[in-house]
């Protein structure tokens, strides 16, 4: 009946989904082929010899490349099946920009090149922009121009690392096992902070969730925000070279882990909340990164875009039910109206915290172990630990406000669940709990596995349950910590630096030296100099018309 449903629809769209669901099949089969046997290629196409030189597209593939290709090529696949239904008003025009989106990641996961790297790159910040004002209101536009705004800077220093390295003879990151210009590693590591939102980059995430819930889907959750971090991992071998950018990288990822989970916690709007968690899940996978463990941050990433992107599914589907109202305290006793809905949203809830057995816990369990037997800053080690507290207590409280809480609505509102919402938000669920173990099975089985005491193991345990307790804690709301400490208005307040420049510039350039040297400055000087002589000439007649009287008088007196 569902299938007959689809048909009926959209061809199109339908047509497009099992397109990329075959390609993330494919992609997931040969990852485990690539995997078993450890293998890696380069596929080489010309696209233009001219005057004996060739420019080529080059594209490695290797294990990695397919696992994250079969991540992105599914939640695509789910997104436009659920696009079907959610933007239904609109569902062409939406369908071909998740192609474009589609693309670009795809060349941006493949290339090793760095103009094709940049040509994905802009064409992911682009397309995004154009989701985001889809539509077509001030705040969606003023957040796209943000959005804009600071990808534009990454833009520029992957054309500045690029020029770099193309002066030293090729465009070609891998073909160099050691790049020692600093100024290359630099503006990657810069680029990969603007795209995954890192402080102080980070106010473009939560204002993007003006976009439709199936764009912060699939843009939030496996493509725009992870490009940074893959791009990192792919330069990880030379990033290991320079441990002060590697401290670097993990001050500022600890601070936004840290930030956007206070955020988080005192923050009403749902969709926002789901923003800020991923803001701090994307510190997480860069502060792991920093620390020589790439592997961690991979599998955390790929695990994280499962459960985000069914985060981000469920919570369309409890907007569109609730008619875009994102209040979370208008949403009590949900689970009584959308049991299914509910159900799936709290399954990835706990996978965000990182409950036991759920796809979260292997990754994130793995991630504090192996921090706690690096031997790193006990600073860093504090503010991990307070920040994993953070995202346990803003999940249990989503949790709350959701099911348990009372419902503060109108009592007019119809809910109902959609048969094909119901279908995809089962089968990502089934995949958010699974996945975790599986990837866990396959890729960490060759890589050491941390041992630690009793105590020690207790560590994580107490965490969550300190976590729990935490979120009844914050009950008052705080402006400074919802708008990530002022950042957002630092940010667009230096949009009026070349405006008072520009005036300041103006002011004094007509007002002050124009206007002495100008047109004006000769009219007042003429001005002055001819109200001085009238003056004189008038002083004299005066002078010499008293003289005159005095002297006549004189002559008359004498006569």
């Amino acid at each position: 009946m569902i299938y007959m449903k689809l048909i009926h629809k959209n061809n199109m769209m339908l047509t497009f989904f099992l397109i990329l669901i075959s390609f993330s099949l494919m992609c997931f089969f040969f990852f485990f082929y690539y995997l078993k046997y450890n293998l890696m290629y380069f596929l080489k196409f010309e696209i233009l010899f001219i005057n004996l030189n060739s420019i080529e597209f080059i594209f490695y593939i290797d294990w990695m490349s397919f696992c994250f290709l079969s991540i992105v090529f599914f939640i695509s696949s789910m997104v436009s099946l659920y696009s079907m239904e959610y933007m239904s008003f609109k569902k062409n025009y939406f369908i071909n920009l998740i192609f474009l989106f589609v693309s670009s990641m795809m060349l941006l996961i493949l290339s090793t090149n760095m103009m094709s790297i940049l040509i994905g790159w802009d064409g992911l910040g682009l397309v995004s922009y154009i989701l985001i004002i889809f539509f077509q209101s001030d705040k969606s536009k003023n957040s796209g121009m943000l959005t804009l705004l600071l990808n534009r800077i990454g833009d520029i220093l992957i054309i500045f690392s690029s020029w770099i390295l193309f002066s030293t003879g090729s465009l070609n990151f891998f073909f160099y096992f050691n790049i020692s210009n600093k100024i290359i590693i630099f503006f990657i590591i810069l680029a990969s902070m603007t795209k995954s939102a890192q402080l102080p980059f980070s106010s473009w995430l939560p204002a993007a969730m003006a976009a439709p819930t199936p764009v912060s889907s699939l843009v939030h959750s496996s493509t725009l925000v992870t490009a940074g971090i893959y791009l990192m991992i792919r330069f990880n071998n030379y990033f290991y070279l320079n441990l002060y950018f590697m401290k670097f990288i993990l001050i500022f990822s600890s601070l936004t882990m840290f930030m956007s989970g206070l955020a988080a916690n005192y923050e009403m709007d749902l969709k926002k909340i789901i923003a800020l968690s991923t803001l701090s899940q994307l510190g997480l996978m860069i502060m792991i990164l920093s620390m020589n463990f790439f592997m961690l941050s991979f599998f955390h990433l790929i695990t994280h875009a499962l459960f985000k992107s069914l985060l981000f599914l469920c919570s369309g589907i409890l907007l569109h039910n609730m008619k875009n109202n994102q209040d979370i305290r208008y949403m009590g006793m949900m689970i009584k109206m959308m049991p299914n809905t509910i159900m799936c949203f709290n399954i990835a809830n706990l996978s965000l915290c990182g409950f036991i057995f759920l796809s979260g816990f292997f990754s994130k369990d793995l991630i504090i172990e192996n921090y706690i037997m690096s031997n790193k800053n006990i600073f860093i080690f504090f503010l991990l630990l307070i920040s994993t507290c953070l995202t346990v207590s803003y999940t249990f409280r989503l949790i709350f406000y959701m099911s348990f809480n009372y419902m503060f609505s109108f009592v007019y509102i119809k809910m109902k669940e959609n048969n094909i919402f119901s279908l995809i938000t089962f089968f990502m669920t089934f995949l958010s709990v699974m996945m975790g173990s599986l990837y866990n099975w396959t890729m960490f089985l060759m890589f050491f596995e941390p041992v630690l005491s009793m105590y020690t193991k207790f560590i994580i345990p107490t965490i969550l349950f300190f976590g729990l307790n935490l979120s009844f804690i914050f009950s008052k709301k705080n402006y400074f910590l919802i708008s990530l400490w002022y950042l957002n208005f630092c940010i667009l307040s230096l949009k009026n630096i070349p405006n008072y420049l520009n005036n300041k510039t103006f002011y004094s350039s007509n007002f002050g030296f124009f206007e002495l040297i100008g047109s004006q400055g000769l009219y007042k000087y003429f001005m002055s100099l001819s109200l001085k002589n009238s003056n004189y000439f008038f002083l004299n007649f005066k002078t010499l018309f008293l003289l005159s009287l005095l002297i006549f008088n004189l002559t008359m007196n004498y006569l």
